[in-house]
């Protein structure tokens, strides 16, 4: 199956109600295409990191209760998980698309990758186009635009993702579920790619320490 892009109905699973009912709608509404993207771009990924990249696909296993407000697809060089490791996502939430570069907080290096990427603020401020976004929260759909952070910004939230146990830093892109880019499936999966080739070096980085 090759991917044919997102559509509102992808966007209007997290409109259904109830946990069983939100689930199957991921399942088999989202998920498929999910795994086009994954065999679309898991060798690219690859080929950038030097690394054998796995896909993942959030299988929101632990809930009990509340249906996902999210899902998500990850790349990670482990296969058994990715999580505790760097890792690339693309996901929805109910109004827009993100493409990470996700450090979150089961990192058990974080403190590391954080000072390492302090040390190299310029280069790493110079590495994020201004029209990416950053979040320090996975679970939150606020993000914060990289053209309004000065380097002393940016220092700030790479020392809180450093000291504080529960924050996160993960960079990339937003987009509206209306945006044309992610409605055409080749012309998103091209700006998946140019998206982790941006990201990349910045992954790098964290194994460098």
């Amino acid at each position: 199956m090759s991917f044919t892009g997102f559509s509102s109905e992808d966007f209007n699973v997290f409109s259904i109600e109830g946990l069983e009912a939100r689930m199957e709608g991921i399942q088999t509404i989202i998920q498929p295409k999910f795994k086009a993207i994954g065999e679309e771009l898991t060798d690219d990924l690859s080929m950038l990191t030097g690394s054998e990249m796995n896909l993942h696909i959030a299988k929101h296993a632990r809930r009990t209760v509340n249906p996902p407000k999210d899902t998500w697809l990850a790349f990670c060089h482990d296969k058994r998980g990715y999580k505790k490791h760097p890792h690339f996502q693309i996901g929805l939430f109910d109004d827009h698309l993100f493409i990470w570069l996700a450090f979150i907080y089961e990192l058990p290096n974080k403190s590391e990758i954080a000072q390492r990427l302090l040390e190299n603020i310029d280069e790493v401020r110079n590495l994020i186009p201004d029209d990416y976004v950053i979040s320090m929260d996975h679970m939150q759909k606020a993000a914060t635009p990289v053209k309004s952070l000065t380097t002393e910004d940016l220092e700030e939230k790479l020392r809180r993702f450093r000291d504080v146990k529960k924050a996160e830093f993960l960079i990339g892109r937003h987009f509206s579920p209306q945006d044309p880019t992610i409605r055409d499936g080749q012309q998103f999966i091209q700006i998946a790619k140019e998206t982790y080739a941006t990201l990349v070096p910045l992954y790098k980085k964290a194994f460098s320490y």
